[in-house]
This record gives C-alpha cells, structure tokens and sequence, in this order.
C-alpha cells in the first residue's frame, strides 16, 4: 500500500527532478510538444503554480475551489527557473504533511482529503517532468510502482478530469481497452459507457477488450497521458486502433 507519507516523500523527490532537468535545460525557451504553446520556462512556471496553488488549498482546509495563483517567477535562466520549483516544494510538502491524509478539503477529483493531493501533486509532477525531458530530447525514466498509480489515479479521476468529462459521451459505448504492462505486474480494462452513456468505468485485471495496448508501464502511462501515440515503437497495439486514437484525442489530459 502506497501511504501519505510515500506520497509526499515521492512528490519531493519529483519536483527535484523536474527541477533539475529545467536546470539543465539549454534552451529554456524550446518548445514543448505535448503542451502546445509552451517552452520549458512555460512548464516550469505552470507546475510551480499548480504546486503552489495546491499548498493554498491544503493549508487553508479550503471547502471551495481557490483561485489559480496569478504568480509569476522573476527569473529568467534555467538555474533560476530551478530555483523556482524548489523553493515552492518547500510550504506545498509542508502543508501536506501537516494536514495528514484525510484532512478535508476541495478537491477536483474525488475523494475531497488532503491525500488526494498529495497523489496528486506526484503525477502532475511525474507526466510535466516527462513533458521537459521529451522536449530536451530525454528518454524519461519512471519507475514502474510509480507509474502504475499514476495510471489508476488517471483513471480514477478521469470522469470528473474537466476536459475528459466533456467528451465521455463521444466513445463508443460498449468497446473497452486493455493496457498491459510487460514489465510489471499491472493490467487494467477500460470499458466505456458500461454504467450508462458518456461513462467510463475500469478494473484491474486481464481481459479480452475492443483494442489492446502492450508495453512498460511507463510508457502505457504516457500512452494514457496522450504523450506516447498508439504507433510509438515502445508500444504494441491489437485489435481497434482508430479506438486509441479517439481515446488520445478525447481524454488526454
């Protein structure tokens, strides 16, 4: 069982990581492929706000959702972008802890509790670290217990994920999808519009599905994330592959 105190051990060690790849980065200004209309600087101030506004949410035991910081980092160099994720790791890691996992508070998945959060914050951290890498021409690494939550805790949200919600109602109901992790003890099914139309429902499990994708369970959590297409050579696809390209177009977050 993956607990608070994993999660905010694991959050920590992803901000430096991220940090560290803005830090390295030699062009700070090069765009970022699956965040159209970013450069690296743009990633790096976005995930500092996003950590920033959960740190408001959690140490205020907000009921409501806050508004999005309007924070900008003065900084203009990769040390300085760096310098800017670390310095918010600092009060976010310290609000979560010092609400433990079951605080109650605003969240915009489900659950409402301080935990989610703190999960939260470790996936968000993990899929934008990913997005500089690839962008720097880095192979991401994530390791698989990792990344196996982070495709259940997608899924877990996904219907309440404010863009993917819009567009449930536009995958066929009744065709489903199998992820299998080659390197991992992970296997989820994917079924849509099984609890009724414009819904999605999964189970971890083996399972004949519509179409199936094969791979490490860190690339089928970038497939899940739209970074990696279904034709990306690290994958192998069977049966309906137009279905995973609705899947990206539709619920990648």
């Amino acid at each position: 069982m993956l607990d608070h105190d994993w999660f905010c051990e694991r959050a920590g060690a992803e901000i430096g990581a991220l940090a560290d790849v803005v830090g390295d980065a030699p062009d700070i200004e090069a765009d970022v492929p699956a965040c159209p209309g970013w450069t690296v600087a743009g990633l790096a101030e976005h995930a500092g706000n996003v950590h920033r506004w959960a740190t408001t949410i959690v140490a205020s035991r907000a009921a409501d959702r806050q508004p999005f910081p309007a924070v900008e980092s003065p900084w203009s160099s990769a040390d300085g972008w760096a310098q800017w994720l670390r310095s918010g790791a600092l009060p976010l890691l310290a609000a979560l802890r010092s609400a433990g996992p079951a605080e109650q508070v605003w969240t915009w998945g489900p659950g409402g509790t301080s935990g989610w959060w703190a999960r939260r914050m470790v996936h968000e951290t993990v899929v934008h670290r990913a997005d500089a890498e690839l962008a720097l021409g880095i192979q991401p690494v994530i390791d698989p217990v990792t990344a196996a939550d982070g495709i259940d805790e997608f899924l877990e949200n996904l219907p309440e994920a404010r863009r993917p919600a819009r567009h449930l109602a536009s995958l066929p109901a009744g065709t489903s999808v199998h992820l299998h992790a080659t390197d991992s003890d992970g296997e989820w099914v994917i079924r849509f519009g099984a609890a009724g139309p414009g819904t999605v429902t999964w189970t971890r499990g083996h399972e004949k599905a519509t179409a199936a994708v094969r791979g490490p369970v860190a690339d089928l959590l970038l497939f899940s994330y739209g970074r990696y297409p279904a034709t990306d050579s690290r994958l192998s696809v069977f049966g309906d592959a137009p279905l995973l390209g609705l899947w990206q177009e539709k619920l990648a977050l």
